[in-house]
């Protein structure tokens, strides 16, 4: 499990314990954290009951239940429901998923719910991702070329294609990096493992003519070697990518490069 990190001089209370819903026979507990930053109180963990015979099968159809039918002022990102947008990621019993793919039935006792650990909480379950999208971008996410554009298109082999398999799938959720110690510690300079995975998909595409401007990037003691291998972020994806050999594969051609 991961540890959450609260608001400054902040600190967890009991929060409002919801009615069970009447008439049901099968329900389940649901503990969900709350924050608001409009109302100066602490953060606090809401219980919920939810009528499981009238929910869906995934955890996010639990919360909108929750929020259509018990408390509206529950807060939290939510959009293509099919694990592709990456909105809803969030901290569902010490692990860091998608709560639109991830089962109900995979959870034992209680559910517990809270923001992704180690960022700033805008409001409830809603992480501030403004700088992990700022280091996305600075790995230029795009493709960099300097010869002529061609008539048609950028033309690539099926075995260059496939070294992209593992990589492209990338969500952007931000499961991995929140779940990375050396992140935690060292966020503000560490690009993480999503940044580092996106990174490494420009630097092997056949098509990109910036490689050596993008490993030249890279090479800062904080940027890329804050790795430790912990490998947290393979465990947590929720696509079952492996960011963790991505960097390796980065460091590797660090090295290759100065032989």
């Amino acid at each position: 499990m991961v540890q959450l990190t609260l608001p400054k001089n902040s600190r967890m209370t009991t929060g409002k314990t919801w009615p069970k819903p009447e008439g049901a026979n099968n329900i389940r507990k649901f503990q969900i954290y709350r924050w608001n930053p409009d109302d100066g109180k602490n953060p606090s963990v809401d219980t919920y009951w939810v009528d499981m015979d009238n929910c869906g099968p995934m955890i996010l159809d639990a919360l909108i239940k929750i929020k259509n039918e018990i408390d509206p002022t529950l807060t939290f990102r939510r959009s293509c429901r099919e694990g592709i947008c990456g909105s809803c990621a969030m901290n569902i019993d010490g692990i860091n998923t998608l709560a639109c793919i991830y089962g109900m039935d995979e959870v034992k006792g209680d559910v517990k719910i809270y923001p992704l650990p180690h960022m700033p909480v805008i409001k409830d379950l809603i992480p501030d991702l403004t700088h992990f999208y700022a280091q996305h971008a600075s790995i230029m996410p795009w493709l960099e070329t300097k010869t002529n554009r061609p008539a048609k298109e950028w033309k690539q082999s099926i075995g260059d294609r496939k070294k992209l398999d593992g990589l492209y799938e990338c969500v952007m959720c931000a499961c991995c990096s929140t779940s990375c110690p050396s992140y935690w510690w060292n966020g503000d300079r560490y690009l993480g493992p999503a940044a580092l995975l996106h990174a490494y998909r420009w630097i092997i595409d056949s098509r990109d003519e910036a490689t050596g401007e993008r490993l030249d990037e890279l090479e800062d003691p904080f940027k890329l070697y804050r790795c430790h291998t912990i490998m947290n972020c393979a465990k947590t994806c929720p696509k079952g990518l492996n960011p963790a050999l991505a960097i390796a594969e980065i460091k590797k051609m660090m090295v290759e490069r100065t032989v």
